[in-house]
């Protein structure tokens, strides 16, 4: 629903109303969608002026392999990231990244009987650790896994 809405919006912003224009969003947000398995998300770093974004992201070179979720009683399991192209370079990273988590079948049916989700970031100059994550938010997510 929430990638739905996002190709909407971007529909209207950008004044698409060809059949080709429509087809061009869907192949770009498609690839979002979870596929039963997995959870994706957007990873975006804000930072409101242009100066101190460029100075913290050559801090933040690999953060986004550092995202983790965890399933009670499971291992983290770390983001794939950026399987679309490279978002980093030598200098720094992007302050926006495509991420994909992978679930076990035990970690899928742990969560559908109650098991609770923790997120966080173990980067040397980013660290979060949400545990759990709140009811609602992880309701949603575990509405998107298979099992």
């Amino acid at each position: 629903l929430t990638v739905q809405y996002q190709i909407q919006e971007m529909l209207r912003i950008e004044r698409i109303f060809e059949a080709r224009g429509i087809e061009e969003e869907l192949e770009a947000y498609n690839p979002l969608i979870p596929d039963g398995s997995n959870l994706k998300a957007t990873f975006m770093i804000e930072y409101a002026d242009e100066a101190e974004r460029r100075r913290e992201l050559t801090k933040l070179i690999g953060v986004e392999d550092r995202v983790w979720l965890r399933v009670a009683g499971h291992a983290a399991v770390y983001a794939i990231a950026d399987e679309d192209m490279d978002r980093e370079n030598d200098d720094k990273t992007s302050s926006v990244h495509f991420l994909r988590f992978e679930f076990t079948p035990a970690m899928i049916a742990a969560l559908k009987a109650g098991a609770t989700l923790a997120a966080g970031i173990d980067h040397p100059n980013m660290t979060v650790d949400i545990d759990p994550l709140p009811a609602a938010t992880q309701a949603a997510l575990v509405a998107d896994l298979d099992g």
